[in-house]
This record gives structure tokens, C-alpha cells and sequence, in this order.
């Protein structure tokens, strides 16, 4: 059977393991943060709309990689209307920090994968309903890899994507409790704050050699 490209999508987020968070003040460092995530390996970019002119980020980002190497996404998308303006604008999936049931009714409609924020078991169980196919735990460290042990243990099938507090040296501990891919920020990106983007593309190798070895012995 055929997967929608919703499926692909949430498919290759899942196969990565990572998504990389980009957020920043310096609007001329996103792209070169994305070509330094792209050459470690880090294919699957989250451009959060904390950040000014993303929508033009995006367009730019989406023409500029039209082979396939790069899955772009918005994040901190707090209502249909802006993921609305998102899609058009090229972002191929829609992360939310919490749940509004009209913003991933919208993405369904347009067949674009939505993955929005819970932290509880009730709200893990509410983005399930409302047709959400992989679901963000954020802020995750507030309780660590424990927390989604404990989601999984009434809903194994949920597939959950932990973000804030992942590490390279806590990588083992997410996916061992049950993550099916991880939302990783400033432990990534950190040296593009002093334009040190080798670094970058250093850590970015790193997450993703972590992550192989992690689900070859997990």
C-alpha cells in the first residue's frame, strides 16, 4: 500500500530520529544553520515562529532545496491560520507546543503531518483523538525519559517525540523509554551562536552516530 505524503513524512522523522529545532534572533544564521544540520546529517529542520520572518524563511529554504535533502517544518504554530500561511509558505510538517484540535483538523484536510505538544497522559490521549500521528512531549525534561515510560504504559502505541533536555549523553535513556524520535535546540545548535557552524555540523554527526548505536543495541 501507498503512503500519503503525510505518512512519508512522519516515516522519515522516525527513520532520522531527530528534528532540529532552529530558532534565533539573526535571521542570516538560519540558513547557514540549516547547511550545517544538512552536512552532519541532520536532514528534518523545524523553523519556529519565534523567530522573525520565518514565513519568508521558509519560502526561501523550500526553493532552495527542491531535491529532497531537506524535510523543513514549522514549529510554535499556535493556531490554523498560521499553519495555514506555514504550508503555502513550503513547511511540509506542523509542530504545535500544545494541542488545538482546529490547527491539526486544518493539516489532516490538506493530508500534512501535525504533531502537537502534550505533557500529560490525558492530553497525549487527546491528540490521538484528534488525529495527531506523532505527538510531541514538551517541556520533557520537567520530568525525563521516566515520563514517557509512564505515557506508554496505558498507550503503547503512541509515538512521541520528546523535546527540551535531549542530549547526545541522554540520548540512550529517550529512546530506551519509548521515544520514536527526539526535538533537539540549542544542544545542537549552540555554536551558531558564535558563528562556529563546524561545530555545528561536529554535533549533528554526533546526535546521529549516537542515535544509530542506540537502536542497534536498544
Amino acid at each position: 500500500m501507498l503512503m500519503s505524503g503525510k505518512e512519508l513524512v512522519i516515516a522519515r522523522i522516525k527513520e532520522t530520529g531527530l528534528v532540529a529545532i532552529v530558532r534565533t534572533e539573526e535571521r542570516e544564521q538560519v540558513s547557514r544553520i540549516v547547511a550545517a544540520c544538512l552536512a552532519g546529517g541532520v536532514t528534518v529542520i523545524e523553523l519556529s515562529f519565534t523567530m522573525p520572518g520565518t514565513l519568508e524563511l521558509l519560502r526561501e529554504l523550500s526553493a532552495n532545496y527542491q531535491s529532497g535533502e531537506l524535510l523543513l517544518g514549522a514549529g510554535t504554530v499556535l493556531d490554523p491560520e498560521t499553519a495555514r500561511a506555514a504550508i503555502l509558505a513550503g513547511a511540509q510538517y506542523i509542530i504545535t507546543p500544545y494541542l488545538n484540535a482546529e490547527t491539526v483538523r486544518l493539516c489532516n484536510r490538506y493530508q500534512v503531518a501535525c504533531i502537537p505538544g502534550a505533557m500529560t497522559i490525558k492530553e497525549v490521549a487527546e491528540c490521538l483523538e484528534a488525529g495527531a500521528e506523532l505527538v510531541k512531549i514538551f517541556p520533557a525534561e520537567l520530568f525525563g525519559p521516566p515520563l514517557l515510560k509512564a505515557i506508554k504504559g496505558p498507550l503503547p502505541y503512541a509515538e512521541l517525540l520528546p523535546t527540551g533536555g535531549v542530549s547526545v549523553d541522554n540520548l540512550g535513556e529517550w529512546f530506551q523509554a519509548g521515544a520514536a524520535a527526539v526535538g533537539v535546540g540549542g544542544k545542537l545548535l549552540a555554536a551558531a551562536k558564535q558563528g562556529d557552524y563546524q561545530a555545528v555540523t561536529r554535533m549533528a554527526r554526533e546526535f546521529i552516530k549516537k542515535i544509530r548505536e542506540v537502536r542497534k543495541t536498544g
